[in-house]
């Protein structure tokens, strides 16, 4: 009786392993199949890291775009983010050449794509960057489960709504320098008119500047309520860079003028133009 029973109790105990792993491979393999494909938005990354290589890094150690990597600020890497499809979340230093900037990705398909939304998840990377072409490297990451100020919320519907507030003018992410305009709110408002930055339909607010280095001013304002910096550079070189950007989602709440002053920091610098 007692070998029956435990015969039995084998048994039980093996159904109930194999009914376990086809569960659990039939779980896996649902996902498999119902997953969204991840390939385009991981592409989108992928070119994000190149574009990094190319303009970001600094010095003859970096690969350039013929400008041997060039002068950046954070309006450089905004502007990148933003034409693969998403945005900035945080960007930090690491000592003095070490930078780490997440992203969110797969907001708005590329345009022109004919490829089905479903292929562009939103996705989140972890970019880390130094000195060289090869400094520049990619990881994904879990996107936060809140939105920027920590609140319950979708942090995703957050920064679409972000983009789609941004002034959608011609003179978006376009470099050009600030010279001829004071260096003052009042300069910084006709400087955002005369460019086209903004047009008459934007409301801008809580504008305020302070001087960051030798001829640069840094600017904190509101654009229809999204946080956005302004670098007014009056060196020969400021035409090479992008003068206004949103701010990263972690610094959208406070939108002060000091952070303004660290974001127009430049990254690296252009010895072609330096001889």
């Amino acid at each position: 009786m007692r070998k029956r029973t435990a015969v039995q109790g084998l048994l039980v105990t093996a159904t109930a392993l194999v009914a376990a792993a086809a569960g659990v491979g039939g779980t896996l393999l649902y996902q498999r199949i119902t997953a969204p494909d991840t390939s385009a938005v991981d592409a989108q990354a992928a070119a994000l890291a190149q574009d990094l290589r190319q303009d970001l890094t600094a010095g003859f150690y970096s690969a350039g775009g013929g400008t041997y990597g060039g002068q950046s600020t954070e309006g450089t890497i905004v502007a990148q983010v933003e034409e693969h499809g998403g945005a900035l979340l945080s960007i930090d230093a690491d000592g003095a050449l070490g930078h780490t900037a997440e992203v969110m990705l797969g907001l708005v398909p590329p345009t022109g794509t004919t490829v089905s939304a479903r292929a562009y998840p939103v996705r989140c990377y972890r970019f880390t960057f130094a000195r060289g072409a090869f400094s520049v490297k990619h990881t994904d990451m879990t996107c936060p489960n809140a939105q920027a100020d920590g609140r319950p919320g979708s942090l995703a519907a957050e920064m679409g709504g972000l983009l789609a507030r941004q002034p959608a003018g011609a003179g978006a992410h376009r470099k050009m320098s600030a010279t001829g305009y004071d260096h003052t709110p009042d300069g910084a408002t006709r400087f955002l008119n005369d460019k086209g930055l903004v047009a008459a339909k934007d409301t801008v607010t809580d504008l305020a500047g302070k001087e960051a280095s030798t001829d640069v001013y840094a600017v904190a304002l509101r654009v229809n309520g999204v946080c956005h910096y302004l670098r007014m550079d009056a060196s020969s070189g400021a035409a090479d860079l992008v003068p206004l950007w949103a701010a990263p989602a972690d610094e959208q709440k406070r939108c002060r003028v000091g952070q303004a002053v660290t974001a127009s920091a430049l990254y690296g610098t252009d010895p072609a133009k330096e001889g």
